[in-house]
């Protein structure tokens, strides 16, 4: 196992561990760019995109391993990124899983969708998010802002105009 490696699947367990937290942090910030939609908006989306992408690749890459789909759900999967599966599922494992929880694939790495659960169940939800079927990735959005296009669809499910 590369060094590096290493390192990012301690972040993916922290991370996991300290799913509450995190999940508060991310609601917090989802808030904070919902009430500056407005200013958002007038600076433009497509111009405002590179920068929050950058910023969410430190950020996210850092403290969840990201791999920056474009439409991150790591608020349903325990805060850990599914796209972190070798076989990028985004819906569960793969049946392959071993017995000590490692992935098939890659059988030094813990599967992603075990620390899903175990991040998933330390989450206040009422209901486990992880059972929430997810579409499959959009390749399009693939290196583009998570943040600002969650803001998107939050204001047009609003019925505000964008």
């Amino acid at each position: 196992m590369v060094v590096g490696s290493a390192f990012m699947y301690k972040m993916r367990k922290w991370s996991v561990r300290h799913a509450r937290s995190l999940k508060r942090v991310y609601t917090a910030l989802e808030s904070v760019l919902m009430f500056c939609e407005p200013l958002l908006r007038r600076l433009g989306y497509a111009r405002l995109d590179k920068p929050f992408a950058r910023i969410e690749s430190l950020t996210k890459g850092l403290l969840l391993d990201s791999q920056n789909c474009g439409q991150c759900i790591v608020g349903f999967t325990g805060l850990s990124c599914p796209m972190n599966c070798p076989k990028k599922l985004r819906n569960g494992p793969c049946g392959g899983v071993r017995a000590d929880g490692n992935c098939e694939v890659e059988p030094d790495m813990p599967c992603v969708w075990v620390l899903a659960w175990e991040g998933a169940t330390r989450l206040d939800d009422e209901h486990i998010p992880l059972q929430t079927v997810q579409p499959p990735v959009d390749h399009q959005l693939i290196g583009r802002s998570a943040w600002l296009r969650e803001v998107r669809i939050k204001v047009e499910s609003s019925g505000h105009a964008i």
